[in-house]
């Protein structure tokens, strides 16, 4: 499988750390940009770029967002405009840097958020959206998962292996997560007027057995998207498919990105 080269991407806040793995025969086609969610960073995608490199033919790009991973601390407190930030600040800065002048946007959980964002904010450059157990609005079953991953988290060693992959920002990347979600300013945060931006071809998939997110969740997005969208369910799946079900995720991504109006 290809490996990945690392890349820093520079940002007024600090570095970020970013990936790319190249097919063996890459097609002249847009890369796929990754997002991931909220205690992700790229080594947290594990082979699932790679995998997808070499089954659609295409460039993966993958980077932590600022706070997380290898990327440099976040400055302070996360802001309850996080989602639409991304779109405007970092992934911005990765794809002027990148000189990815067309792309395709995969986002996991906050990450499919963040991605909605990023196609409505560069309509002409993103040709193509992909989410993944993404959240378009705030759900009883989303705050009640948090609550017991945050309980889970306070088991001796847990914060540990989260600070192998966050180093000493994972008190942080906790708090982040479970404090937004669990704010009065967030109670009525949805992504309705973000995907009435995405003009692109959108594809929504969710686990079966997703614990952050019930199935209303991608319909939702395929309904108010305004480009031609649908809504796809991975059976036996929980919210994290590219560890879980990597292969039916690839075998759902893969045909959609070849369709013509996914170039």
């Amino acid at each position: 499988m290809p490996g990945m080269v690392a890349l820093r991407i520079a940002t007024p806040q600090g570095a970020l750390h970013a990936g790319r793995w190249s097919p063996p025969r890459a097609q002249p086609r847009s890369p796929i940009v990754l997002l991931h969610d909220s205690l992700g960073c790229v080594a947290l995608w594990r082979d699932f770029p790679a995998r997808l490199a070499r089954a659609t033919g295409r460039q993966v790009i993958a980077y932590d967002r600022l706070g997380y991973g290898r990327s440099a601390p976040h400055p302070g407190p996360q802001p309850i405009s996080f989602i639409e930030d991304e779109a405007r600040g970092a992934f911005a800065a990765v794809t002027r840097q990148l000189g990815l002048e067309r792309f395709v946007l995969l986002g996991h959980s906050v990450g499919g958020a963040m991605a909605v964002a990023a196609a409505g904010h560069h309509p002409e450059a993103c040709e193509g959206l992909v989410t993944v157990a993404a959240q378009a609005f705030t759900e009883a079953r989303t705050l009640a998962g948090i609550r017991e991953a945050e309980r889970a988290f306070a088991a001796p060693g847990q914060m540990a292996r989260l600070a192998r992959h966050h180093s000493d920002k994972a008190e942080w990347v906790l708090r982040s997560w479970v404090e937004t979600w669990h704010s009065t300013a967030f109670r009525n945060w949805c992504l309705d007027e973000a995907l009435r931006r995405v003009r692109c071809p959108t594809l929504a998939l969710h686990g079966e057995h997703d614990e952050y997110g019930s199935l209303a969740q991608p319909r939702r997005i395929a309904a108010l998207a305004a480009g031609t969208a649908e809504a796809g369910i991975l059976p036996d799946c929980g919210h994290v498919p590219h560890r879980e079900c990597p292969e039916q995720l690839i075998a759902a991504i893969a045909p959609f990105l070849a369709t013509p109006t996914a170039r």
